[in-house]
């Protein structure tokens, strides 16, 4: 593109003497695109934010890979020995053995309910570095060392919530009952739960209502002799060095362990709620790509009526020579400095605006609702690269059309354009 062409285009974008309308829509143009991209960069980026804090909330209590038995039982006997395997693999950085059942649980009152009880070894034996969950022991409200005022491990640590339904404080004691350490005692009786008094001693909050509501942390030694399993375990959590590789070191462990034995990564844990979370950040992108869209007729009109109003204009540059192919590029110029300066100026919006709802904490949210005190925003430079070609390829293709048109003018029937 040469410099004549250029500076023609720059002539034709700027308002003239007796006539500012097409500068006025030349800069509605540009506010349109720059309306387009800035949104667009603000709502993936609160998609990716709330993404991000739920992933972050999950796997407070949800290790990045879980190996568990094939079989009627569901449960593993030689839990050393697949440790021990386990802790051998590369990218592995920690494991520890886990019991997950469920019991009925009450305070002695009318009021019961059911709940997870999540097995795992007490504080200070390795296994606070598979999970996040024992940094979010309550203050003043015990810990994850499950130890009892009768000097043994048979405390309890219950989500904020349960324990505030139940009305119970550390200290307090609970019955547990459990149907999966019932044994059959004839064909008259059937099964028999198992009752067990036990001590509140502690509580946790991760703001993921599913843990705070339902579940409750104990020895791996009490939640054993609660499930029934003897010496067995219910499985093995894996921490790797990279979540985003524990597919990965999820396949290595399943060809190492072998029959029968399995292997779940995070995002197979919870598949469905990531697939509706990406499909939902799918959907809301091309929806609102739908406003750079509409910026471009924007580009289009406004192109059509500098080519009306320069006709004659045209009409004698063509007379004195110059091809239709400069003409054209002309007015690609024109399209491409509305789409470029529209897309810079709402990329600057987009990420300034991202960074104060999420900074500044614009948005305030009731955290009992929404388990987060305000709307994050979490922006992805893949994001916001993908949002600027899009924007520009776009804006590009608006001026096809315009340029088209202004090419194929006859100079003498321009010349003579009123």
């Amino acid at each position: 593109m040469t410099k004549l062409e250029l500076s023609i285009a720059w002539r034709y974008l700027r308002s003239r003497r007796g006539s500012r309308l097409l500068s006025f829509i030349t800069v509605i143009a540009i506010g349109g695109v720059m309306v387009g991209v800035s949104a667009l960069i603000v709502i993936i980026g609160v998609m990716n934010g709330m993404q991000r804090d739920l992933r972050e909330k999950i796997l407070i209590g949800s290790p990045d890979i879980r190996v568990l038995s094939v079989g009627a039982d569901l449960k593993i006997d030689d839990w050393q020995a697949v440790l021990k395997k386990v802790r051998a693999q590369p990218g592995v950085v920690a494991a520890a053995p886990f019991v997950l059942t469920q019991a009925g649980i009450t305070t002695g009152h009318d009021y019961a309910e059911g709940a997870y009880v999540y097995g795992i070894p007490p504080e200070g034996r390795g296994a606070a570095d598979v999970t996040s969950i024992r940094q979010h022991a309550m203050k003043g409200a015990g810990d994850f060392r499950f130890a009892s005022s009768d000097g043994k491990q048979r405390g309890v640590v219950l989500g904020r919530l349960l324990a505030e339904r139940l009305n119970v404080v550390p200290g307090e004691t609970v019955r547990l009952v459990s149907f999966a350490g019932a044994r059959n005692m004839n064909a008259a009786v059937g099964f028999v739960p198992r009752f067990e008094e036990l001590e509140v001693t502690g509580k946790f909050e991760t703001g993921m209502y599913e843990y705070d509501n339902g579940y409750i942390y104990a020895s791996l030694d009490l939640a054993r002799e609660l499930a029934g399993l003897g010496d067995a375990v219910t499985g093995i959590d894996v921490k790797t060095v990279d979540r985003w590789h524990a597919k990965e070191i999820a396949n290595r462990l399943d060809e190492a362990l072998g029959f029968p034995y399995r292997t779940v990564d995070w995002e197979d844990q919870n598949k469905s709620l990531f697939q509706a979370l990406k499909l939902e950040k799918f959907g809301m992108g091309v929806i609102l790509l739908l406003i750079v869209v509409v910026a471009a007729f924007n580009i289009v009109s406004t192109l059509t009526m500098v080519v009306t109003d320069k006709t004659r204009e045209i009409g004698i540059l063509k007379a004195m020579g110059m091809p239709a192919r400069s003409i054209r590029r002309i007015f690609f110029a024109q399209g491409l400095v509305i789409g470029t300066v529209g897309t810079a100026l709402g990329l600057l919006v987009g990420i300034g605006a991202s960074l104060a709802v999420d900074r500044l904490r614009l948005i305030k949210l009731d955290p009992s609702v929404y388990f987060i005190d305000h709307l994050p925003a979490w922006t992805q430079p893949l994001d916001v690269t993908l949002i600027i070609l899009a924007s520009l390829a776009i804006a590009a293709l608006a001026t096809i059309y315009p340029a088209m048109q202004a090419a194929r003018l006859y100079p003498i029937e321009a010349i003579r354009h009123e």
